[in-house]
């Protein structure tokens, strides 16, 4: 079957991929290339012959010119159809870019509603709402353990506050106006001794004597003398 068969009727051949159809695109803009480059080097050629022979063979020199335009009118449809290729490539990468992002958004979907299957709208709010009783529930038993149920119940806050507001005024007095602290009387000392100090200094004495006569009597030379003098 010819090309224009293929292309405008006869049998259908199954479609090419994005990819496959990106790939055939390239090979034929390099193949275009390549016929550029080629062209290219052959009107350098013609313009050098009309030129070498612009004034020695007229007939030479049109010759090459007419190659010339010649060769330049086909380098330019090469850049024309290079260019509808290479818009078509563009369009190909962008759609089977798209593809591929329509296909992961698509997993994406499946997979979100795979996960929702088992799940109630009604339930889930049902749940939340046992769990916010719940934590309300936590919140007054912690509330209620941490209050005071006798600890302390009979100390009055104003009283406190009443003499933490003394305390402060008392700090204010001291650094800022230069109050001095109250300090504290000691009663006086009496001048006279004290009866029970007076009768522990009489025994203290009287065991002094007796002490003294005591160990005058055992003296060897004290008896000696007693009895020298009796």
């Amino acid at each position: 079957m010819s090309f224009f068969g293929k292309m405008f009727g006869g049998k259908k051949e199954q479609a090419p991929t994005t990819g496959e159809a990106i790939q055939k695109l390239r090979e034929t803009e390099n193949m275009l290339i390549k016929k550029q480059e080629f062209l290219e080097s052959k009107i350098d050629e013609e313009l050098d012959i009309a030129k070498k022979n612009a004034s020695k063979n007229k007939r030479v020199a049109l010759q090459a010119l007419k190659k010339k335009k010649r060769l330049e009118k086909q380098l330019q449809q090469i850049d024309g159809t290079l260019s509808t290729i290479e818009m078509q490539r563009e369009a190909l990468e962008s759609a089977n870019t798209n593809t591929a992002v329509l296909t992961t958004m698509k997993n994406a979907a499946d997979a979100l509603k795979s996960a929702h299957q088992n799940m109630d709208v009604d339930k889930v709010h049902d749940m939340m709402d046992d769990i916010a009783e719940q934590q309300d529930v936590a919140r007054e038993i912690s509330d209620a353990i941490s209050n005071p149920v006798a600890f302390g119940a009979d100390i009055d806050d104003e009283d406190l506050m009443k003499e933490l507001d003394e305390l402060e005024q008392e700090n204010f007095d001291r650094e800022i106006i230069g109050i001095p602290e109250p300090g504290a009387t000691l009663p006086e000392v009496p001048a006279d001794e004290l009866p029970q100090k007076e009768q522990a200094k009489k025994k203290a004495a009287a065991t002094t004597a007796t002490t003294t006569a005591v160990e005058d009597d055992d003296d060897p030379d004290m008896k000696q003398l007693l009895s020298w003098a009796n």
